[in-house]
């Protein structure tokens, strides 16, 4: 069995939920490096697709119970060098809370014109073009 590098970690699944022209942020605990809000995203288990590790992250991390719509692209992150999916999701039921207070501090429902605020070193330029039309309305 072949070692394991430090790049075949697993990769990380986030979650782009838009719901009443908003799109769903949280913040955590423990900022990795400048990244402090971000969506709702975890580490992909074994034998699981990113689109369902984005949908079981943010019913673990805000209670709430979303599905998976599309997948918007994959990167290595530039500032974390993880391998980062970003799937569209879909609210099913639920209200969104910090369901995992030792992850997150806070979550907030970001309007378009507010993202900067949150991110202001932008988004991936396909969850920024995705946003674009969902939240555009």
């Amino acid at each position: 069995m072949m070692q394991q590098t430090a790049d075949e970690r697993p990769g990380i699944a986030a979650a782009i939920i838009v719901h009443e022209g908003r799109v769903l942020m949280v913040r955590r605990r423990v900022s990795e490096g400048k990244l402090s809000w971000q969506f709702p995203a975890g580490e992909v288990e074994p034998g699981e697709s990113p689109a369902d590790a984005a949908v079981r992250e943010t019913k673990e991390e805000t209670g709430l119970d979303v599905s998976a719509a599309k997948l918007l692209g994959e990167r290595v992150h530039p500032a974390t060098g993880r391998l980062m999916s970003y799937t569209a999701c879909e609210v099913v039921s639920g209200t969104a809370h910090v369901a995992d207070d030792e992850e997150l501090a806070e979550l907030a429902w970001v309007a378009h014109d507010e993202i900067p605020e949150y991110v202001p070193y932008g988004l991936y330029e396909p969850v920024q073009q995705y946003l674009d039309g969902a939240l555009a309305r």
